[in-house]
């Protein structure tokens, strides 16, 4: 992180803007190489904050596709600060939900997911469980 992005901030926990902004980018790459057509972003499921990114630590983030639909699929991104002796910590997690879209911007199925080791397969049933979830705050109006 370079002091003109941290603005008037000290860390950039409090400009959460600049992870989301990322965290988008991010999911969208992987959801868009998984589908192999443009993608738009239909959910932020779950987005943490752990810890902060202080100004000279270098931010990596990393996506994983961890469940998938008929025309939606739901990413995960890993945020990591990297200090200038190369440990790493996690400091933030997003679960995203992006949707498959032709060039009207219809939807459009997308590849399934197989899931080989057990915590693909753990993910893939969070996904599930997460997406019925959204589904009921979505019936509930909520």
């Amino acid at each position: 992180i370079q002091q003109a992005n941290a603005a008037v901030y000290e860390t950039a926990q409090r400009d959460r803007t600049l992870y989301g902004m990322g965290t988008t980018v991010v999911a969208a790459v992987v959801a868009r190489r998984h589908s192999g057509v443009n993608v738009t972003t239909a959910a932020v499921d779950n987005l943490q904050f752990k810890a902060a990114a202080h100004i000279g630590d270098t931010v990596l983030l990393v996506g994983q596709m961890t469940w998938t639909g008929n025309t939606s699929m739901e990413v995960r991104v890993d945020v990591y600060v990297e200090n200038l002796g190369g440990d790493k910590a996690l400091i933030n997690q997003a679960y995203l939900v992006l949707v498959a879209i032709d060039q009207e911007e219809n939807p459009v199925p997308v590849p399934g997911l197989f899931t080989i080791v057990p915590e693909e397969k753990a993910e893939w049933e969070g996904g599930q469980r997460r997406r019925a979830l959204r589904r009921q705050r979505r019936d509930e109006q909520y």
